[in-house]
């Protein structure tokens, strides 16, 4: 089985890129914010979609950074093959949730919901000069990094 995830890029004012950090059943990743496309929606609406549930924040998708090209079992489930799809998204509006300045920095309400639910996430900038492969978890997230660096990617 086939699962598509589709994540945006964002990158703020300062040259500081957006991450999420997430606490999923017991394990840390930190990837790019996104998620699981949903049948009967495009991969950019999916985008747009996940940011305003995760972070309340409408965005303008913009152009395409990349598309898995090479087999990546799910992290999650070994009989699913992952496809994912990045792109540059910009903030409409400022961000409003609570921007962490340590990894995995979760208040009492975030492991409330983790409590209930398996799962818990917060966001944080990392300045681009600090960025890069090891700042993320996940196998595709990390050449996306490492592009992201390549191109010298501004607000």
């Amino acid at each position: 089985m086939f699962t598509l995830r589709v994540y945006g890029i964002l990158i703020n004012e300062v040259n500081q890129v957006l991450v999420s950090d997430e606490f999923i059943r017991g394990n840390y990743y930190t990837k790019f914010p996104g998620g699981g496309l949903e049948f009967g929606e495009g991969t950019r609406s999916c985008l747009a979609r996940e940011f305003m549930e995760e972070m309340n924040l409408k965005v303008t998708v913009g152009e395409h950074l990349y598309t898995t090209d090479f087999f990546q079992m799910s992290a999650f489930n070994p009989t699913d093959q992952i496809v994912s799809i990045y792109y540059r998204v910009y903030a409409e509006e400022a961000i409003t949730v609570p921007l962490r300045n340590t990894p995995f920095e979760f208040d009492e309400k975030q492991m409330e919901v983790y409590n209930k639910t398996s799962e818990t996430e917060t966001f944080r900038m990392i300045p681009m000069q600090e960025f890069g492969s090891h700042s993320v978890t996940l196998p595709i997230d990390k050449i996306v990094a490492d592009l992201v660096k390549s191109l010298q990617l501004k607000s």
